[in-house]
């Protein structure tokens, strides 16, 4: 017995009736005629189609709540810049329409990224142009959207290295800090190395999404770069006095992990701090800033002074108040608008000693799917340090529960700020299984079975780590690690001068 056929409005024959409007909708949105999926037999039997086996219904819906699912999760991006040059070395990347998998809008994101550069501008010209492209070449391409942002941390930190690696036969004097950010639906996943910041206010509070890499900010960079050999101390001046801030020596370099600054030492790590999260439904503002914005601004103060207006008008604004205007908030929030000209052509005071750079990126919720306002939250940036934890594999076996979270919070998802390559380039399952086991974690060439040498070589680290273990890195690659941990001499160490670098 034959299955009854439906019509559609226009009288077309849809065959057998196996799909459900959505389902139906589901093909048709793809191209794809469900004519040519419908049973041409009996259906009990399961018989063949035009196309092949046909597709159960349950996977069928299945398939269209993800995929309505993921589009309800890109909210419409809206971005600014503004700079004021002094030196001529900060860059920035603005790429708010990029695909994984050219010609599959499915694989959408966004990237923006600011290069802050000292001693030339090379170095963050270089990271610019071949940043984005490493950490693409650092993730298996036939990943689905869920396994790629998994992935997405180890990839920042390979892509981070191999162009700071890959720098070295370029120049070697240069450096550059480095924000970079990429918007994949609501998950925003930060890599930073330097003092550059990225700031997100979302639900009422706001949230830092990377650190200051100077020396004076942590006690735990300065005894990693001294035991890898380096010297870090305050500049002497005539009489046993020492002035300025730490600065690791020689080279005079205040900050610890950098992209180049080759003439410094090794020691001086590309090894990004990366944080990923994921935004509600109410999305959010991003400021990503170069330094001379944080020298006089807090982020409550970046945030306060440019809040109701556009990103364009944001980054401006940001760039050009002047800190004494900040010391109360709310007075100045009423005195801006109230008298907004005053403002104009105010500039803070130390942003004129260098380039100062502003990016601002507001995730706007799509109007048809507001959310509901979460209550006044105190920023309180030492609570949601601590409430960012690394992905483990039991996190992805309660995926399917984050789903139904209440959508008022920010999802802390991934954490990780060690400088040991032989940490950050492991994965825990599954996130291991989704890259190549004899490809060089790092420049990502072929390796034969004997030629790769295991990051845990040589490690102290505790636990079941042995050196024959995955992933693998190229000689190259190794002896870099190994110059990193202080465990080679870097190239060229004898030649390097005191000069003090900016």
């Amino acid at each position: 017995k034959k299955a009854p056929h439906q019509y559609g409005r226009d009288g077309t024959n849809w065959g057998p009736r196996l799909y459900s409007g959505s389902a139906r909708r589901w093909w048709q949105g793809r191209g794809m005629s469900t004519r040519s999926r419908s049973v041409q037999g009996s259906v009990g039997g399961g018989g063949s189609t035009a196309g092949g086996s046909a597709v159960p219904l349950a996977v069928l819906l299945r398939r269209e709540v993800v995929s309505e699912r993921t589009a309800a999760e890109r909210p419409e991006l809206q971005h600014g810049l503004f700079s004021q040059a002094k030196k001529g070395e900060d860059f920035v990347f603005l790429k708010p329409d990029c695909e994984r998998l050219p010609g599959f809008p499915s694989s959408s994101f966004s990237a923006f990224g600011l290069f802050d550069g000292h001693n030339g501008n090379g170095a963050a010209i270089y990271t610019k142009e071949n940043l984005l492209n490493n950490i693409l070449g650092a993730v298996p391409a036939d990943l689905n959207r869920e396994d790629w942002l998994a992935a997405l941390p180890r990839a920042m930190v390979a892509a981070f290295v191999k162009t700071d690696k890959d720098f070295q036969t370029v120049a070697r004097s240069s450096g550059t800090t480095v924000t970079f950010v990429i918007i994949d639906g609501l998950v925003v996943t930060v890599a930073s190395v330097g003092d550059s910041r990225c700031v997100l206010e979302a639900e009422g509070s706001i949230y830092q999404l990377s650190s200051d890499h100077r020396f004076d900010a942590s006690k735990e960079e300065v005894d990693r770069v001294t035991e890898a050999g380096g010297d870090v101390g305050r500049l002497n001046v005539v009489g046993g006095a020492e002035i300025g801030p730490l600065r690791c020596w020689p080279g005079g370099l205040c900050l610890s992990r950098t992209i180049g600054d080759q003439d410094v030492g090794e020691f001086i790590v590309p090894v990004p701090l990366v944080k990923q999260v994921k935004l509600s439904t109410a999305g959010g503002r991003l400021i990503i800033s170069s330094d001379g914005v944080w020298d006089a601004l807090t982020a409550e103060q970046a945030l306060n002074c440019s809040r109701g207006l556009s990103p364009e008008a944001a980054a401006e604004q940001i760039v050009k108040v002047h800190p004494s205007s900040l010391s109360n908030p709310d007075s100045f929030m009423m005195l801006f608008f109230t008298h907004s000209n005053i403002f104009q052509d105010a500039v803070h005071s130390k942003g004129l000693r260098d380039d100062t750079t502003c990016i601002v990126v507001d995730l706007v919720p799509e109007k048809g799917n507001p959310a509901m306002s979460a209550p006044k939250k105190q920023p309180g940036m030492g609570v949601f340090k601590n409430m960012f934890r690394k992905k483990t594999s039991s996190d992805s076996s309660s995926h399917a529960d984050r789903e139904y979270m209440d959508p008022d919070i920010v999802e802390e998802i991934f954490e990780d700020e060690c400088a040991l390559l032989s940490r950050r380039l492991d994965s825990e399952y599954p996130v291991r299984n989704m890259f190549k086991l004899f490809i060089c974690a790092i420049c990502q060439v072929e390796l034969k079975p004997n030629q790769g040498i295991s990051v845990h070589e040589d490690s102290s680290q505790p636990g079941n780590l042995r050196r024959w273990d995955g992933p693998f890195l190229c000689q190259s690659c190794q002896e870099k690690k190994e110059a990193m941990e202080g465990k080679r001499r870097s190239r060229d160490s004898s030649s390097r001068n005191s000069g003090s670098s900016e």
